[in-house]
């Protein structure tokens, strides 16, 4: 049987048929079961308990509808280099419980590097941009250091996830 071996206590045993699944999706969440069974030339029900073992083992962790922000009128697209000061006290575990509250701000890396922080924000014009970070970022205790840079234009904008080809035993 060709599978995906695990690495980490967190990796999932996938399968051909898995990582077909998963591939489909990717393409097409709203897909109904019975056509995801059909095209995998598989039953109803086998399909059905495969897509939800994956959603049960966390591999699949939702659907959503990807989104024009453009359209929603959210023209500007920073990525935000955040600083602190130091990392003795509390104030980086403060600022992650405020960032993941903020519905501007589409993802937060903790990096390595000269900034401690990566995060990716959108905003609908420069104003309302500069207002979230003067009532938001600049805020939070500790931070050394904000540095901005704004996107021009989008090459690549993708959600989708490389799916590892499957390996013989």
């Amino acid at each position: 049987m060709n599978h995906v071996k695990k690495k980490n206590s967190d990796q999932v045993e996938l399968d051909e048929t898995d990582l077909a699944i998963l591939r489909l999706l990717q393409e097409d969440a709203s897909i109904s079961n019975a056509e995801l069974s059909e095209r995998l030339a598989l039953s109803l029900t086998p399909c059905w308990r495969r897509r939800k073992r994956l959603e049960e083992a966390g591999v699949i962790k939702g659907y959503q509808a990807n989104l024009d922000r453009r359209s929603l009128g959210l023209d500007i697209m920073a990525f935000v280099s955040i600083r602190f000061s130091t990392h003795a006290d509390h104030a980086p575990d403060a600022f992650e419980a405020v960032i993941a509250q903020m519905p501007e701000v589409l993802a937060c890396h903790k990096i390595t590097g000269d900034a401690d922080y990566l995060l990716q924000v959108l905003a609908e014009d420069l104003d309302s941009y500069s207002d979230f970070i003067e009532t938001v970022l600049r805020r939070q205790v500790g931070i050394a250091s904000i540095q901005s840079s704004l996107a021009l234009r989008e090459v690549k904008n993708s959600s989708r996830i490389a799916i590892p080809k499957c390996r013989k035993d």
